[in-house]
């Protein structure tokens, strides 16, 4: 019988006990982000909603202590990379697995015994823990996942892989939304605990399918004759120094950084719009209807129209899906700034960037080196992120205190649209050089 969805996943039946493995690992690491998610930061606001936080004679609301934790969050993923990069040098695929698996289940079991009665150090601590899970362990599916397929075979199979994250956001969310109140924090706990044996228990199956039929090694570029090996210097400049020796992982940076501040302008416009035009429980029930909008599209997405974008038109037309559709959503915005175009903001973001754009992403990696599929992309996604992160709040600091009216909100479109367009730069080279090397 033909494959009714060849057209959107022409998955081979040899690649299918791996994707399905994958995509159950990925199922349950973001399952997990998004039960940590709302525990730690309900936990942070809650805890200091009534009497603020003082750092010196600077007296804090709770909200603004919640961007110092995520500026601090830089600092942990400093370290994280280091100690990625460390192990990464000795360790692979399952084995890096294993090990961090092991570390955050030591800590949910550490944490269920004074996370229900938390103090200072508690709330701070549980805060960046549950930012440093979602850095750790997204970094080791996708390096895991990079090393363990051809250029050929991600195309294929990303589609259906990296909608087990999707569909793992919205039950996680969905989870935790019915739930949250049922049971305790340490209950929560108890169950990210079982979530880690289970990715435990998958990721050594997946390893042993791997062990039969290994991806061949990309040897690492040696750009000079005299080019050192990088091996044994500082864990935490590594795969820094990987970076910024190779044009194709800088176009990545670039890739990674940009959105990061184009997606924060836009969440603030998409905040703003309903804010300001709506009042009481309506703005509530507009943020819930667009999250559910989005998570729908962005299913829908992953699921019909990645593969067959990946796999038919190439990487270069699936990492321009999302600056396209953001640039037609900022041009309506800018000329008609009402409540419904400026709600679909959202879904032009995160409806793509989660689906499509994060798969494409993804394959750029696979036709690299171990030492950048590990090291470069341990540092791209640990710290590059959370350092353009931690410009996207001073960025919207800085947006806060200049546009102060609804009227003049839309004009940050026009930003926007500058900053895709370098983006868009980065996306075409990337997408030639990735072509060029898998050919």
């Amino acid at each position: 019988m033909a494959n009714p969805f060849k057209a959107f996943m022409d998955i081979k039946r040899e690649e299918l006990p791996l994707s399905l493995l994958m995509f159950s690992y990925f199922f349950l690491v973001i399952t997990s982000f998004w039960i940590l998610k709302p525990l730690k930061k309900g936990l942070f606001i809650q805890f200091y909603d009534q009497g603020g936080f003082d750092l010196l004679s600077w007296h804090m609301k709770a909200s603004q202590a919640e961007l110092l934790a995520k500026v601090l969050n830089m600092v942990v993923a400093f370290v994280a990379v280091a100690v990625f990069t460390y192990l990464a040098r000795r360790l692979r695929r399952q084995q890096l697995t294993l090990v961090f698996s092991a570390f955050f289940m030591l800590c949910y079991i550490g944490y269920s015994f004074i996370v229900n009665n938390p103090g200072d150090i508690t709330v701070w601590s549980f805060y960046l823990f549950g930012d440093l899970f979602s850095t750790l362990m997204v970094a080791t599916f996708f390096a895991f996942l990079n090393d363990s397929v051809t250029a050929d075979t991600a195309k294929r199979v990303y589609g259906l892989v990296v909608f087990g994250g999707v569909a793992g956001g919205a039950f996680g969310a969905t989870v935790v939304s019915v739930w949250v109140n049922a049971m305790s924090m340490s209950s929560w706990l108890w169950i990210c605990f079982g979530t880690a044996l289970l990715i435990i228990i998958i990721a050594v199956a997946a390893g042993r399918l791997v062990a039969k039929n290994p991806p061949v090694e990309i040897a690492a570029p040696k750009t000079k004759p005299d080019d050192a090996d990088t091996s044994g210097g500082n864990a935490a400049f590594e795969g820094a120094k990987l970076v910024f020796k190779s044009k194709y992982l800088l176009s990545i940076v670039g890739i990674v950084g940009l959105y990061e501040i184009v997606s924060t302008v836009m969440d603030f416009q998409f905040t703003e719009t309903i804010a300001y035009y709506l009042d009481g429980d309506d703005i509530g029930k507009q943020f819930g209807t667009m999250y559910t909008i989005t998570n729908l599209t962005s299913m829908f997405v992953q699921l019909f129209l990645t593969g067959f974008v990946m796999n038919r038109l190439g990487i270069r037309t699936a990492l321009m899906v999302l600056p396209l559709a953001i640039i037609m959503m900022s041009c309506g915005f800018m000329v008609l700034p009402v409540l419904w175009i400026g709600s679909f903001l959202n879904t032009a973001d995160n409806g793509f960037s989660y689906s499509i754009n994060q798969s494409a992403k993804e394959a750029l990696y696979v036709p690299t080196s171990r030492d950048e599929k590990y090291k470069a992309k341990a540092f791209i996604d640990m710290f590059v992120q959370r350092f353009a992160k931690a410009v996207a709040v001073g960025v919207s600091l800085l947006i806060t205190s200049i546009f102060t009216s609804f009227t003049s909100i839309r004009w940050l479109s026009l930003f926007v649209i500058v900053i895709v367009a370098i983006w868009i730069i980065a996306v075409r080279y990337a997408g030639r050089r990735f072509d060029e090397l898998t050919v």
